[in-house]
C-alpha cells in the first residue's frame, strides 16, 4: 500500500523558516519523481518544487525561487522542503506528490500539512 505522510507544518511568523518532510512507503522511492504542491484557501493547487529520481535535478515555482529548497534522501525514503524567508502568501496546505517510474506512470498524493505564516 502506497503511503505519503507529510509533517512539519506549523504556524510561523513572516521571515521565519520551516522544513517539511514527506515519508514514503509502498513503492520504489528512489525511482520516483517527487514534488511539493500547495493549495491556499479559494485557490487551485499549484506546484511549488520538484526533484527528479535519478539526477536529482530540481525545479521551482517563481514565487519560491531563492527561498525554498527541495531535497531527497533515498536511504530514508523521504523528500524535504526547506522553506526560508516565509511570507504571508506562503500560507497553504502543502502536499507531497510521487510519480512512479513504471508504465503507465502513477501519481500518489499525501494528505497534506498546514503551513500558516502570520504575525
Amino acid at each position: 500500500q502506497v503511503q505519503l505522510v507529510e509533517s512539519g507544518g506549523d504556524l510561523v511568523q513572516p521571515g521565519g523558516s520551516l522544513t517539511l518532510s514527506c515519508a514514503a512507503s509502498g513503492f520504489t522511492f528512489s525511482w520516483a519523481a517527487m514534488s511539493w504542491y500547495r493549495q491556499a484557501p479559494g485557490k487551485e493547487r499549484e506546484l511549488v518544487a520538484s526533484i527528479t529520481s535519478t539526477s536529482g535535478d530540481t525545479n521551482y515555482a517563481d514565487p519560491v525561487k531563492g527561498r525554498f529548497t527541495i531535497s531527497r534522501d533515498n536511504a530514508k525514503n523521504t523528500v524535504y522542503l526547506q522553506m526560508n524567508s516565509l511570507k504571508i502568501e506562503d500560507t497553504a496546505v502543502y502536499y507531497c506528490k510521487a510519480v512512479s517510474s513504471g508504465w503507465p506512470p502513477r501519481s500518489y498524493w499525501g494528505q497534506g500539512t498546514q503551513v500558516t505564516v502570520s504575525l
